[in-house]
């Protein structure tokens, strides 16, 4: 009898583990359910969907991306869509529940008062994109440590996700650097970190001076990462989003192995080879992928590419008085094709993909690769950045039509991020 009781427990300690993470992912699946149809794991959709879709939207002077490859009826590509006005649709937090939100992007607190803004939500083409769940995300990540890599627009997405999690559980504040670009908040209920690593192009940089004063013109290392944000990364490090365009739509010179190759927005250069600024983010993209598979210490990393959030300047730039006043969404490709910078904007989207499958095919040591592929969603928002709304006494002359009010647009960003979370740990399990 002893030894049919020790096998019978022996039997229970060996299957407990696997009834736990069984639980976890029903779990999972049932909170995290869409409105108005029930979450189907089939909806979410695989990576080849990722980097093959065309949005029906090319600029003139690009050629159209290879077609996507059809995967039967319940396929459903959630980055291709409309935005949907829903008088019933409303933000999981306000600016009042949410203590985290920076004043730049608290577009009512810095006196803006149009909502409307707020009442459309993303509806890909053939499937319903549930709205975000704080625990089902909690749950998931619980135990893990997620890195935002990127300049202050990723940051944005990270401040979005805070206040969205916020709802259910409290972070600490636990790091702050003294420029406050690199941020560690902690979740300690279920023992989940986020960090922030700031940096303005993924890859090795320096600013030209001249007589001492910097220039706002960078020489880039397109094949050395920026060790201020590679040394930082955590041990192990389970999801990193790595996301950088910005800084490259200016004047830069382009290095590798030491020697200049050539430079970006640079016209009538004396022998020097001008490159267009998406050459220049494939090779920082590139070097960034590169460096986080190669990483041992960081373990099984799922690896999130976030293309380009365009901006939407008109009548001139930031520095020369360019504004985003608009207070609704685009309506389709005719209007989008109106924002001077749409086209660039979409050949960089075009590039980041390339370099994203090309990492997946690697598809080893554990690591994953997926896009969170935001570009057509936000061309078509015009109306969710801050403008004349990111200070409270407003700087005369500059508007803020790069980064997004939160509440907002970019919430959607992290119910894709969900959606991708949840196939992810699916896939996993299924290994």
């Amino acid at each position: 009898m002893r030894e049919y009781l020790e096998n019978r427990t022996n039997a229970l300690a060996l299957s407990l583990p696997c009834m736990i993470a069984l639980t976890t992912i029903l779990t999972i699946l049932t909170l995290y359910s869409p409105s108005p149809i029930p979450f189907n794991i089939n909806n979410i959709p695989d990576k080849k969907i990722y980097t093959q879709n065309d949005h029906k939207f090319t600029p003139k002077e690009e050629s159209k991306p290879r077609p996507q490859k059809g995967h039967g009826n319940n396929d459903c590509d959630l980055f291709k869509g409309k935005w949907v006005f829903d008088p019933e649709f409303s933000p999981l937090y306000t600016n009042s529940s949410c203590q985290t939100i920076p004043i730049s992007k608290n577009c009512f607190l810095n006196g803006r008062k149009d909502k409307e803004f707020l009442q459309w939500r993303w509806k890909p083409e053939k499937c319903e994109l549930p709205r975000f769940e704080p625990k089902a995300f909690l749950r998931i990540v619980s135990g893990k440590k997620m890195a935002f890599i990127g300049d202050s627009v990723a940051r944005n997405q990270m401040e979005s996700l805070l206040c969205l999690l916020s709802q259910e559980e409290v972070p600490l504040d636990v790091f702050k650097d003294a420029k406050d670009r690199f941020r560690t908040w902690y979740f300690p209920r279920h023992n989940f970190t986020i960090f922030v690593l700031w940096t303005k192009f993924l890859v090795e940089f320096n600013e030209r001076g001249v007589n001492g004063s910097p220039t706002g013109i960078f020489d880039l290392h397109l094949d050395k990462v920026d060790q201020n944000w590679a040394s930082k990364l955590p041990s192990p490090l389970h999801y990193a989003i790595i996301s950088d365009s910005q800084w490259f739509f200016r004047k830069n010179y382009l290095y590798e192995g030491g020697q200049m190759i050539g430079c970006i927005y640079c016209k009538n250069e004396t022998n020097v080879k001008e490159f267009d600024a998406g050459f220049a983010i494939r090779g920082a993209l590139r070097s960034a992928l590169t460096h986080i598979y190669d990483c041992k210490d960081c373990g099984d990393t799922l690896i999130l590419a976030r293309t380009i959030s365009p901006s939407h300047f008109e009548n001139g730039t930031w520095k020369t008085g360019g504004n985003c006043n608009r207070i609704r969404p685009f309506s389709g490709k005719r209007e989008v094709e109106g924002v001077a910078a749409s086209g660039s904007e979409w050949a960089v989207r075009l590039v980041q993909m390339e370099e994203l499958e090309s990492a997946g095919k690697r598809g080893e040591r554990g690591k994953r690769f997926e896009a969170l592929d935001v570009t057509w969603a936000m061309l078509l928002r015009p109306d969710g950045h801050p403008g004349s709304h990111w200070r409270r006494k407003q700087k005369k002359g500059f508007n803020d039509c790069v980064h997004w009010c939160l509440p907002g647009p970019i919430d959607t960003w992290n119910d894709i991020l969900l959606a991708v979370l949840i196939k992810d740990v699916t896939s996993v399990s299924e290994r």
